[in-house]
């Protein structure tokens, strides 16, 4: 299958860096082949400027050209993986900026006769989050794990079929140990060979 990592760290070295590394050894081992997008090297800019969001609006589905890269990207996987850190509950704003730009009418969904919104991306079978949280899972689970909703929620309802998905989480990244990284970096690793 075709696989699409979607990382999202300023700091290469960074442990969500060695994540992507985990998460792109794993799929290659069992034998998928992998695109990977760099949000920070590739500098996105996430920001929807006002003649993008007027097109947007017309449900004009020819992308600007600095995102109709992605938008292929996207439409011929039939795997995505988003690999980033939690931020303030969510995801970090150039990932949000890149779904808001990527996940546009025509490419995530279409609108109907009544203008209501039917899924588009006819290739997705899997989606998978993997992110870390500096905080404890009950805070988490207090707070909503809004990033991955996302992802797991509303992109799935983009699918023509059924998805199947998974959340990858380490929580307590700021009380973390060598050891714990190095069994959850196993993790990640292993569930990606077994896709």
């Amino acid at each position: 299958m075709r696989a699409l990592v979607v990382y999202c760290h300023p700091i290469e070295g960074s442990f969500s860096s060695v994540l992507r590394d985990a998460t792109v050894s794993g799929l290659r081992r069992a034998g998928h082949s992998v695109d990977i997008i760099d949000l920070a090297a590739d500098s996105f800019d996430p920001v929807m400027r006002e003649d993008e969001w007027l097109s947007y609006m017309a449900k004009n589905p020819v992308p600007p050209p600095d995102v109709a890269k992605y938008v292929e990207l996207v439409q011929h996987a039939e795997i995505m993986v988003l690999v980033y850190p939690t931020w303030w509950s969510s995801v970090p704003a150039q990932l949000k900026g890149w779904a808001d730009r990527v996940f546009r009418p025509g490419v995530a969904f279409t609108l109907n006769k009544r203008n209501r919104v039917r899924p588009a991306l006819k290739n997705l079978r899997r989606i998978i989050t993997v992110t870390t949280f500096g905080s404890p899972w009950m805070y988490v689970k207090a707070m909503n794990d809004n990033g991955s909703r996302i992802f797991i929620r509303s992109l799935r309802l983009s699918c023509v079929h059924r998805v199947r998905t998974l959340r990858l989480s380490y929580y307590r990244m700021d009380r973390s140990t060598p050891e714990s990284r190095a069994a959850f970096l196993s993790r990640v690793e292993k569930k990606m060979a077994q896709l």
